[in-house]
């Protein structure tokens, strides 16, 4: 529509401003519906945590997402439960089955070397395109933003084309503290010394959307957003809502 710009926003496919959708369980009538209205602003989706392991006939819902060209992974849990039960191998082989191209590695929940997980994504990354998710998802354990940088970046070295920071689809954890609040101070020392072009923000809530639209402009990559909010996440990059309105018009509609 000529009453409003969008010139600013990258489009697909593109490497910033990446909208990664959590499916906790879609049906294939509900991913039909998410991506008639919402494919254009939806770069990833996610399987999230081991739903892939009980959802009734996998391979039906990744072939519906490959006919529509949507890059989509397996939740980091999935992988931490090979991990556990010392089933690596065979994950990988079937994720390879499953015919994906990308891979998520967390340790959020279980105990994982850090050079076990590092290891792990300099094998993976050679065969596929690895996100590397930072950060507990136990509310309680607040990594030092230190520890958050060092590890972020000794991540990156070792191949992972993508840092997810931790924020649980509850927005409970990780880069936010245990009442919702954002760790501003966490996130402005990783932005010091992490390429912001390589991070992905957890931002399960709209005010946390918002929060990262206003700070890091429309093309900041965010994840852990519902089917249905993906749509409504485009409004908040585009200031087509109240809460960004008077922000990105003012900086980007010049």
């Amino acid at each position: 529509m000529s009453i409003i710009k969008i010139d600013f926003r990258e489009q697909k496919p593109r490497t910033n401003g990446l909208t990664m959708v959590l499916d906790k369980g879609l049906g294939t009538h509900a991913i039909e519906d998410m991506l008639e209205t919402a494919a254009p602003y939806i770069d990833y989706v996610k399987l999230g945590w081991g739903t892939s392991f009980i959802y009734p006939n996998i391979q039906t819902k990744i072939d519906l997402y490959r006919k529509h060209n949507m890059p989509l992974c397996l939740g980091g849990t999935a992988f931490e439960i090979a991990y556990l039960n010392n089933k690596v191998d065979e994950f990988v082989a079937m994720i390879k089955d499953l015919g994906l191209e990308m891979l998520e590695i967390s340790d959020g929940t279980v105990d994982m070397l850090e050079i076990d997980k590092l290891k792990a994504i300099e094998k993976l990354s050679k065969d596929f395109k690895v996100l590397s998710e930072f950060g507990s998802k136990n509310p309680e354990k607040l990594t030092s933003p230190k520890h958050w940088v060092k590890g972020m970046n000794q991540e990156l070295k070792a191949g992972a084309y993508t840092i997810i920071a931790e924020g649980r689809e509850s927005g409970t954890a990780g880069i936010y503290r245990a009442n919702k609040e954002i760790r501003t101070g966490l996130v402005e020392d990783i932005l010091s010394e992490v390429p912001r072009e390589k991070i992905l923000w957890e931002a399960p809530e709209k005010t946390h959307q918002s929060w990262f639209v206003k700070l890091l402009g429309p093309n900041v990559s965010l994840g852990n957003i519902t089917p249905y909010d993906a749509l409504a996440l485009e409004t908040l990059r585009l200031g087509l809502r109240s809460d960004t309105l008077l922000h990105i018009h003012n900086e980007f509609y010049k």
